[in-house]
């Protein structure tokens, strides 16, 4: 008895999968087919995606406009007025992580079945367009720049991972990334820059700050 009970069973497992799997085949056959009356079913997007891709979108535009303006202030110390090799390098490397964090999140966007308007990019207020820097800032001021860039920037982060977990429904997966690719790194990058800005007003608040100026711009070159 116990035998056939067992082979009962089985046989109800093996009907009950193999119902299931024409039930999706049958599925994805209808929802991915190209008639124009059938709704698009066949993509990536689950959680609540929905909820906070426009987050995304400003986040992915105010990264690039962050790393236009240090691209700004890495020029401006490059040239042969300023000749600031230590600043031109620190602010080239904060352009290119800015840089670099938008073509990531842009991948996180499209990955989870989403498109990124690069319409809405050029007509935002934070837009490359947009950017308004002063470059007449000496070294210590364009720190303060830097510190409130990366403020900024981390701000933002925290407002993505809010909406993706406070959204309903929320999207743990977005939250993650978040928290993983950016919050710990901005972290640390606020940290250093705020180090910087504390280190060098001390050296402007000598009598003849020139010579620590370049010692200290000598150090930036190293890191």
């Amino acid at each position: 008895m116990k035998p056939f009970t067992a082979l009962t069973l089985f046989a109800g497992i093996i009907a009950l999968a193999s119902a299931d799997n024409y039930a999706c085949h049958s599925n994805v056959t209808v929802g991915c087919s190209n008639s124009a009356s059938t709704p698009v079913v066949c993509h990536s997007r689950y959680g609540g995606i929905e909820n906070v891709e426009s987050t995304i979108q400003s986040y992915i535009n105010l990264n690039l406009h962050k790393s236009y303006q240090y691209l700004l202030l890495s020029s401006f110390y490059n040239s042969y007025q300023k000749n600031r090799p230590g600043f031109n390098k620190l602010y080239r490397d904060l352009s290119d992580r800015s840089f670099d964090d938008a073509i990531d999140l842009i991948k996180h966007v499209t990955r989870r079945g989403g498109q990124v308007d690069f319409r809405a990019i050029s007509q935002h207020p934070n837009s490359i367009a947009q950017s308004r820097l002063k470059l007449e800032e000496d070294e210590l001021h364009s720190l303060g720049i830097a510190l409130d860039i990366e403020k900024t920037l981390t701000a933002d982060a925290g407002h993505v991972h809010y909406q993706s977990t406070h959204g309903r429904p929320h999207d743990p997966q977005t939250a993650h990334y978040i928290e993983e690719k950016f919050l710990h790194k901005q972290a640390d990058s606020v940290r250093k820059v705020s180090g910087f800005v504390n280190d060098l007003s001390k050296i402007m608040n000598q009598p003849d700050p020139s010579l620590g100026i370049y010692l200290f711009d000598q150090y930036l070159e190293k890191q």
